[in-house]
């Protein structure tokens, strides 16, 4: 087992002066569990941006002869032309092929015989229009490709978790901000009211604003964002108590400079590093309350495939005793993603902490 030498006093006066970010990511990348939880993340971020060139399907393409299959399936189609023009073409299932003239002739997946004009599929060539998909986690009960829907909801997950996320952060820090720097009656009336949104269970008060405004994507976003800012407010506060009393604070109001400027432009950019922890915390738990808004129905809404979505339609094949991948896949893609914001949170608290500048 080896130990980091200790440096010199010598060594340390020699040392370039860096700044709190530079040290901050020295003890981050000291931390394998903070590393493992960046890097998870990031690959999460990558699949939901290029989702659509990762998929090998589109998530709400229907083949209801596939409806239900194990992981691993292997499909065997033919696809033709839609009639209706920009769509995708339509893949029919079948058993086997074979072209007589300028016909095909197939034997469908139920064992029926059928024809069509080579006119009609989807291409020139026999490896345009015949395909073998392969389905690696299986399909749900309308024929869908698991493993698309599961990228896709990647995407929605983390789009709403970024959004809803932002929106509590812009709320909380204001708040915050302004409970912290003026005190008196200003931070009796904002921590009376933050006291009392605190009060109420936030998973409660989730679903009811989501039921007040409605449902889709921009409702879900704001019901979770205007629910998820306490914490956020709560510790601005406190970064603001302390920084308040600062030389550099009491020397900007001194020069005659706005409150707002001394809140913004000198108070704020110091309280970064406990905003940046408590807004990757905020980010897990805004995944976990997507996720749930979808999984009662009152977040966003089908066809649209989000992770919370994906276990609604799938957890009855688990009393079934059949298909539990429908729920256990994108319940382990919800668990990984929020263990993976998690771990890396925890390593951002402890990077961000200045008594460990070494």
């Amino acid at each position: 087992m080896t130990t980091t030498p200790i440096p010199t006093m010598e060594e340390m006066l020699k040392e370039k002066p860096r700044s709190l970010w530079y040290y901050s990511w020295k003890r981050l990348k000291r931390n394998r569990l903070a590393m493992a939880g960046l890097v998870v993340t990031f690959l999460i971020i990558l699949v939901a941006a290029f989702a659509s060139f990762l998929a090998p399907f589109d998530p709400n393409l229907q083949v209801l002869e596939y409806a239900t299959k194990p992981s691993g399936f292997k499909g065997n189609v033919i696809l033709r032309t839609n009639e209706l023009q920009g769509r995708e073409p339509i893949p029919v299932p079948i058993q086997s092929f074979t072209i007589q003239g300028d016909q095909i002739i197939m034997i469908t997946d139920e064992g029926n015989t059928r024809k069509l004009a080579l006119s009609k599929l989807a291409g020139s060539s026999e490896s345009d229009w015949h395909k073998e998909p392969n389905y690696y986690l299986g399909t749900d009960r309308y024929g869908r490709d698991v493993f698309s829907r599961l990228m896709y909801g990647a995407r929605v997950s983390l789009t709403v978790a970024f959004f809803s996320e932002l929106l509590s952060i812009v709320i909380g820090v204001l708040l915050g901000a302004l409970a912290g720097f003026y005190r008196g009656w200003v931070d009796d009336i904002l921590m009376w009211f933050t006291n009392v949104v605190w009060s109420i269970p936030p998973i409660l008060l989730v679903i009811a604003i989501s039921i007040a405004l409605g449902l889709g994507f921009v409702q879900t976003v704001i019901a979770i964002g205007i629910t998820g800012w306490v914490d956020m407010a709560r510790i601005v506060r406190g970064q603001f108590f302390s920084l308040r009393e600062t030389e550099y604070v009491e020397a900007t109001c001194a020069l005659g400079f706005s409150n707002m400027r001394a809140i913004f432009k000198h108070v704020l950019p110091n309280a970064t590093g406990p905003i940046i922890v408590i807004a990757t915390a905020g980010f897990a738990t805004a995944i976990i309350y997507e996720a749930s808004l979808s999984f009662i129905g009152l977040g966003v809404q089908p066809p649209t495939s989000t992770w919370g979505q994906m276990i609604y339609d799938g957890y009855g094949f688990i009393a079934a005793g059949s298909n539990w991948g429908l729920t256990i896949y994108p319940a382990l893609a919800i668990m990984l993603a929020v263990f993976a914001f998690n771990l890396f949170g925890d390593g951002l608290r402890d990077a961000l902490d200045p008594k460990l500048k070494r």
